[in-house]
C-alpha cells in the first residue's frame, strides 16, 4: 500500500488517538452547556406532627382531625440577575475556546505527520540511492577483478576496491533501518490500524519555488491561526465570567407554599426568604474575574506576537533552504557527477590513480546525499511555514 503526503495527513486527522481524545473535550463542554442551562428543581416537603405514637389509647379519627397536624409544601428558588442565561453564555464561550484549542492541536498533528512523511521520503530516497551506488560500485569491482586477472591491476589495489564495497553495503543497511524507523513513527501518527505494516510512502523529494511576501503571510496567519483564535475567544470567555460573577452576587428568592391540616381546618400558607447581601456580595469573585480578563488580554497580545514571529522565522528558514537547493541545481550536483564520470573513465584507462577514483566516488556520494537532505530540509521548511500560517494552501 502506497500513501501520499495528503493521504497521510488525512489519516492522521481521522485516526490519531491523541487528537481523537482532544476532540472529546468539545463534546464534554457541550454537555456542560446543558448543565449550565438547567433550572433549579422544585422542593417538595411534608410532615406529620403531634401523633400519639407513645399513647396508643389516644388514636382516633377525632384526635387525628382536631389535634394532629399535617403539612404538605412545595418550594421553588427563583434565580435573580439572569443567572441561568449568564451560566449558559459562559459555558458556550468556553466551548468556543476549546474548539479553537482542538483545532490548534489538529494543526500541530498535521505538521508532525507532514514532517514525518518527509523524513520517511528522505529515508526511502537514501535507500534507493544507496542500492544504486552499491550496484554501480559492484560493476566497478567486477571490472577491477577482470583487470587483476589480466595483470593490469595489482593485488593491493584490488583489495582496496573490494574493501570499499563494505562502505556501500553499510550505507544500504543504515538506510534500510532509517526507512523502517521513519515509517514506524509515521504509522504511529496516522494510527496503527489505519495502514498495514508493509505500507510505503509515495512521492519524490521536490523543489517548488514559491513567490511569497512575508507581510501577506503574516496577515493570513493573524486571521487563520487557531491558537490566536483561542486566545481571542478567551478574552470573550473572561468577559462572560465577569457577567456571571456579577449575576451570582444577586440574592435568590425562595418561595414556599404550604398546605396544613390542623384543628379540623385546611390552611394554606406562603413563605418567602431571601438572604441580605450585607457581608457576602461575591465581591472577591467579581474582582478576580476582572484580573482574569486582564490576563486574557495580555495572553492574546502575546499569542499575536508569537504568530508574527513564527511566520517570520519560518519564512527565513524556507528562503535560506531554497538558496541551498539552488546552489546544487545551478552546478554543484552536475559537477560532482561529471567529476566522477571523468575520474572513473580515466582510472579504467590508466590515466588516474585508484586514490583519485575512490575520492571522486566519495565526493559524488556525499554531494548526492547532501542534495537529498537539502530537498528534504526545504520541504520541511515549507511544512513549517504552512503550520505557522495555519493553512496548507499558501497561494
Amino acid at each position: 500500500m502506497l500513501i501520499t503526503i495528503e493521504q497521510a495527513i488525512e489519516l492522521a486527522k481521522s485516526n490519531n488517538p491523541t487528537l481523537q481524545a482532544n476532540r472529546t473535550l468539545i463534546s464534554q463542554n457541550k454537555e456542560q452547556e446543558v448543565t449550565a442551562d438547567l433550572r433549579p428543581n422544585p422542593v417538595l416537603s411534608w410532615d406529620a406532627q403531634f401523633l400519639p405514637l407513645f399513647s396508643p389509647d389516644l388514636w382516633s379519627s377525632n384526635y387525628i382531625d382536631n389535634t394532629a397536624q399535617f403539612d404538605l409544601g412545595i418550594g421553588y428558588l427563583f434565580e435573580r440577575g439572569r443567572k441561568r442565561q449568564h451560566r449558559l453564555q459562559a459555558a458556550k464561550d468556553l466551548t468556543a475556546v476549546t474548539e479553537a484549542q482542538v483545532a490548534d492541536a489538529e494543526r500541530t498533528t498535521v505538521e508532525s505527520a507532514a514532517q514525518q512523511f518527509i523524513t520517511a521520503l528522505l529515508a526511502k530516497a537514501n535507500l534507493e540511492f544507496a542500492i544504486q551506488l552499491l550496484d554501480s560500485y559492484q560493476h566497478t569491482v567486477n571490472i577491477s577483478l577482470e583487470q587483476y586477472k589480466a595483470g593490469g591491476l595489482s593485488k593491493v589495489d584490488l583489495l582496496k576496491i573490494q574493501l570499499q564495497t563494505l562502505q556501500f553495503q553499510s550505507d544500504v543497511s543504515a538506510a534500510r533501518i532509517a526507512k523502517a524507523q521513519a515509517l514506524g513513527s509515521l504509522r504511529q501518527l496516522m494510527g496503527f490500524d489505519s495502514v498495514p505494516r508493509d505500507y510505503d510512502v509515495a512521492g519524490d523529494l521536490t523543489y517548488q519555488p514559491l513567490s511569497l511576501r512575508v507581510e501577506d503571510l503574516q496577515a493570513r496567519a493573524l486571521a487563520l491561526r487557531p491558537d490566536l483564535q483561542a486566545a481571542q475567544r478567551s478574552v470573550t470567555a473572561a468577559t462572560s465570567q465577569i457577567g456571571l460573577a456579577k449575576a451570582n452576587a444577586k440574592q435568590d428568592l425562595n418561595v414556599i407554599f404550604d398546605y396544613s391540616h390542623v384543628n379540623a381546618a385546611n390552611i394554606g400558607s406562603f413563605f418567602f426568604n431571601i438572604p441580605l447581601p450585607i457581608f457576602n456580595r461575591n465581591q472577591g469573585e467579581v474582582a478576580r474575574t476582572y484580573f482574569v480578563l486582564t490576563q486574557s488580554q495580555f495572553l492574546e497580545k502575546a499569542a499575536e506576537q508569537q504568530v508574527l514571529t513564527d511566520v517570520r522565522n519560518a519564512y527565513e528558514v524556507l528562503h535560506n533552504s531554497a538558496e541551498v537547493v539552488e546552489l546544487y541545481n545551478k552546478g554543484y550536483l552536475q559537477q560532482a557527477q561529471q567529476a566522477l564520470e571523468i575520474t572513473q573513465f580515466s582510472y579504467q584507462h590508466g590515466a588516474a590513480s585508484l586514490l583519485d577514483f575512490l575520492d571522486a566516488e566519495r565526493s559524488y556520494r556525499a554531494t548526492e546525499l547532501s542534495y537529498r537532505q537539502a530537498l528534504a530540509t526545504y520541504m520541511s521548511a515549507l511544512e513549517q511555514l504552512r503550520q505557522a500560517v495555519g493553512t496548507r494552501d499558501l497561494r
